[in-house]
């Protein structure tokens, strides 16, 4: 993700850059810290730039594009960056879209926070005033007479940006008046409307996606086993069953073979006894006559 965010001084552009940096891993370009590093490190483009700083003198465009170059082909920027007071003019814009298409990036869009100057200078003075009657110093660059000169320099400057971006369809923008957490949310929000955040979201649901089908693939097998298993167990225990079952038959089997033969030798002894008893009678009745 590739973004620009443009504001007046005390927009809140700081604050929603750092909650970009962490929500989506992309890194914040200051053009200022970035040519600082630049000479420190002293690169070809580092150097240009210490010799114009040293006498004073504004950095041109085309060092500074240069640095930005440099540094957007470091590997903490694959994943995306923020520029932060850059580009401040159209011709800067127009440099920058040049540098990004020769390196085949896309800038995914440029969030103006949009506030109220008469607001912000009314904070100011009210914040003035609290530090004051705390005791507190006040820095020079932090009173009502610097931001108004701030803010005609961003009207002068920075403010045909918004029509150059318009034109271009790259211009969201969003209402820095409402809460740190309501423009968060907001910034989020568009940045999903437009796409910008869609291939992160896309590689999340295709990882979920392919987890999923090997799930819905592991699970016939695992079903597959788990049956196997279960025949396997059963045929075991019907095994085991008829190996009991067996013997049982044979007692049972045993057992009325005995009742039969038992049966057969009761009703032969009961006829004898009923033979015998009748031979008496007849002897008997014999002997009498």
């Amino acid at each position: 993700m590739r973004l620009i965010l443009l504001g007046p001084p005390g927009s809140g552009k700081g604050t929603q850059a750092q909650r970009l940096v962490h929500r989506y891993n992309i890194i914040q370009l200051s053009t200022g810290e970035m040519l600082r590093a630049a000479v420190a490190a002293q690169t070809p483009v580092g150097l240009k730039a210490k010799d114009v700083m040293a006498s004073g003198g504004l950095v041109p465009d085309d060092i500074v594009i240069g640095i930005i170059s440099d540094r957007i082909d470091q590997p903490d920027a694959r994943n995306g960056f923020i520029l932060d007071g850059f580009p401040r003019t159209v011709p800067q814009a127009e440099a920058l879209d040049g540098l990004l298409k020769k390196k085949h990036l896309k800038l995914d869009a440029v969030v103006e926070l949009r506030v109220n100057e008469s607001a912000l200078l009314e904070r100011v003075e009210t914040r003035v005033a609290q530090m004051r009657e705390r005791g507190e110093e006040v820095r020079i660059d932090d009173t009502p007479e610097v931001l108004t000169k701030r803010l005609a320099s961003y009207r002068a400057l920075t403010e045909p940006l918004i029509h150059y971006y318009s034109e271009r369809r790259k211009l969201l923008t969003v209402d820095g008046m409402m809460t740190i957490e309501a423009v968060t949310r907001e910034i989020d929000r568009i940045l999903s409307a437009i796409g910008a955040v869609e291939a992160k979201v896309s590689k999340k649901a295709g990882a979920a996606k392919r987890t999923a089908k090997k799930a819905a693939e592991a699970a016939p097998k695992s079903r597959g086993k788990v049956a196997r298993k279960s025949a396997k167990k059963g045929s075991k225990a019907t095994g085991k069953g008829a190996k009991v079952a067996k013997p049982a038959a044979k007692r049972i089997k045993k057992g009325v073979k005995g009742t039969a033969r038992k049966a057969s030798v009761g009703s032969r002894t009961r006829a004898v006894a009923k033979a015998t008893k009748a031979t008496k009678k007849v002897t008997k009745k014999r002997a009498k006559a």
